[in-house]
């Protein structure tokens, strides 16, 4: 969940055949630990490497010109019940975070993809890095950032962290590369086990997303792979220390996870988008699909659900960024008795402002209700994030522009009634200082394809995202927790 499009170079694509289908496919054999699966990809590896540059180019640009690092005061007008917008490191280029809080202890962790950051470990720590955050506090103070892991590679990107319900242990994902490893931790993130391949044979593997059950035995990975970004799902059964691999769909499409939720009764679900790129320079053209990938029985077979179909908004133009940035967001929770809810964004009409859609489900994703908008439909608005607890507590934010394109804010609602209604939006982007991006209306540009909320243990709101210069950036980790 970093560079979530660099492998975008895609042919003869088509449209999907069904609305919804269920496909069957048989466990391969597990992969050990430590096994090397084969290195393919080299265009999608030098597109990666010329993304970092760029980032880093950016980042020294600002920091020479004084634009960036620890140099204004943050002011803030927190919203009622909420504690106000704070920058996880002003001195720190951060990219997507994820968050994940301890249902029944008072731990709170977030992962950030960090870069240029001067020797952070004395291991082998490459550029950028995944950098841990840990509060024992429900989020109120933090601990100094570390690296997830000094481990070797070209790059580390997309990292995603869940908290095992049961036992507060806590599991992380994240690419080496193009290779997703899974690692976890059972002593509140102080220790980590070594990264865990999770790709068998399949050659490379992109913008994963990660889910569990309760127990953590049942561990889900999804990403996508080779053959034009096909959606794959890694699975374990054994709390992460082998896994097995299956293609879930065979198209002409590529696949983009977000989001996953195991319910109470194991029934697996992952939000995914899908769309194409046939466009001049393998841009993307057409409709955006918003896919439920929905398990029932441990794994074995899943069934593809579209829930709606939209039209890819207005571009993204700000520097480095292509088309398609703010485009195909989705994400997907379940509250305790798993009615789920499932935002997503996208546009009405071709070439739009996108709008953030809700639609919920009581009865496991066989069915769906009808979306509501819950954003300003004259504005822009972008990568939802949810966050479902108890019966029907539902809590949400998205990001939407203020008049202006290249002026953002994050806004939050919440429901009662399991997505049926909403309250009104409050701002959780409140601060108007404490970066040369942020200003009264808003920030410049949303840094980064995600970001994430969590519900602490005490029943308050963590949310977390990206705010930056442009699409190169530099941005920093940003959050808000509710009181």
């Amino acid at each position: 969940m970093s560079q979530r499009r660099i492998s975008l170079t895609v042919a003869n694509v088509a449209a999907i055949a069904v609305v919804a289908a269920a496909v069957a496919f048989s466990r391969s054999s597990p992969v050990p630990a430590g096994a090397h699966a084969r290195s393919e990809g080299a265009f999608e590896a030098q597109e990666q490497r010329e993304a970092t540059a760029q980032r880093l180019a950016a980042l020294e640009q600002a920091v020479t010109a004084g634009r960036f690092g620890d140099h204004e005061p943050l002011q803030s007008s927190p919203a009622p019940e909420w504690t106000g917008e704070q920058v996880m490191d002003v001195d720190t280029n951060d990219w997507e975070p994820a968050t994940a809080a301890d249902p029944n202890a008072p731990y709170v962790y977030l992962v950030t993809t960090r870069y240029g950051e001067p020797k952070p470990c004395s291991g082998n720590c490459p550029i950028p890095h995944i950098a841990l955050e840990i509060s024992g506090d429900g989020g109120r103070t933090w601990s100094e950032g570390r690296p997830l892991c000094a481990c070797k590679g070209s790059g580390q990107f997309d990292p995603i962290i869940e908290v095992v319900p049961d036992t507060g242990h806590v599991y992380a994902l994240w690419m080496n590369g193009f290779n997703v490893v899974f690692q976890k931790s059972v002593d509140h993130g102080e220790t980590w086990t070594d990264p865990v391949p999770t790709w068998g044979n399949v050659s490379w593997n992109d913008k994963p997303v990660l889910a569990t059950s309760d127990d953590g035995g049942d561990v889900y990975v999804s990403w996508n792979g080779p053959t034009g970004g096909d959606p794959w799902l890694a699975q374990s059964h054994d709390f992460g220390a082998t896994w097995t691999q299956s293609k879930l769909v065979n198209s002409r499409r590529y696949f983009f996870a977000f989001d996953a939720e195991v319910l109470p009764n194991g029934t697996a679900v992952f939000s995914e988008s899908s769309l194409t790129y046939t466009g001049p320079a393998a841009a993307a053209e057409g409709s955006v699909s918003h896919h439920a990938f929905i398990s029932r029985d441990e794994g074995d077979s899943w069934q593809n659900v579209v829930i709606d179909r939209v039209e890819l908004g207005v571009p993204c133009t700000t520097d480095g960024c292509y088309d398609d940035f703010y485009d195909s967001h989705n994400a997907v929770s379940a509250d305790a008795d798993g009615d789920l809810v499932y935002l997503y964004d996208g546009a009405v009409t071709e070439g739009g402002p996108r709008r953030i859609f809700a639609r919920r489900s009581n009865d496991e994703g066989q069915s769906w209700s009808g979306p509501v908008v819950l954003s300003v439909t004259a504005e822009n608005a972008t990568a939802p994030a949810v966050e479902a607890t108890g019966d029907d507590d539902v809590r949400a934010w998205y990001y939407q522009t203020n008049g202006d394109p290249h002026r953002w804010n994050v806004w939050y609602r919440s429901s009662t009634n399991g997505g049926r209604t909403w309250s009104s939006p409050l701002l959780l982007s409140d601060a108007d200082s404490g970066a040369d991006y942020k200003h009264a209306a808003g920030f410049e540009e949303v840094y980064g394809d995600y970001g994430e909320i969590a519900i602490t243990s005490e029943g308050t709101t963590f949310a977390t995202w990206g705010e930056g210069f442009s699409w190169n950036g530099p941005g920093g980790t940003w959050f808000n927790l509710g009181r």
